[in-house]
């Protein structure tokens, strides 16, 4: 078999196609093997904060305007995590009366999840104590507070391995 004179790119063109048709299959084969994880950003599916972004962003302005929320850990551990925020009104006045729901989970994962709804509250300052996570690295605290009839979402993004957080 000669491949001089220009006869080469017949064989180029096939194992062009081949490739292509080969990648195509991995890409259906690895997407079939990893589980498809629910959004739940704003405690609820993607679908509900879909059609009600809306009245999130509406809400999450009101109590803006009447409220500040503050994480204040300066750090996040797997053993005995001490989870910490600060609800304060638009003057600096401690909120005590507040209704929080804590949500810690890992990004695209809900194996994890814990749920708390009971905190500690000393002039201003929610506590979530006692938290044991079973895995090190990232993690999403969803917060929910409602006063009155306000209320808002506050999301952090928070590792283990740095002493670091991310509001989302």
């Amino acid at each position: 078999m000669n491949l001089k004179n220009g006869r080469i790119w017949p064989y180029a063109i096939s194992i062009s196609i081949l490739l292509v048709f080969i990648a195509a299959i991995m890409t259906i084969v690895v997407s079939v093997k990893l589980p498809v994880e629910i959004s739940d950003t704003y405690m609820r599916t993607y679908q509900e904060a879909d059609l009600e972004a809306n009245d999130i962003i509406n809400a999450r302005i009101a109590f803006n305007k009447k409220y500040k929320i503050e994480y204040i850990n300066k750090s996040f551990s797997m053993e005995n995590t001490v989870i910490k925020y600060k609800i304060s009104d638009i003057n600096s006045n401690p909120i005590n009366n507040a209704t929080v729901k804590l949500v810690i989970t890992r990004p695209n994962n809900h194996k994890s999840d814990q749920e708390i709804t009971t905190a500690t509250i000393e002039n201003g300052i929610y506590t979530f104590s006692n938290i044991k996570l079973p895995l090190q690295g990232r993690w999403d605290l969803m917060l929910k507070v409602d006063i009155d009839s306000l209320h808002r979402f506050y999301n952090v993004k928070v590792d283990t391995r740095k002493n670091k957080f991310t509001e989302y």
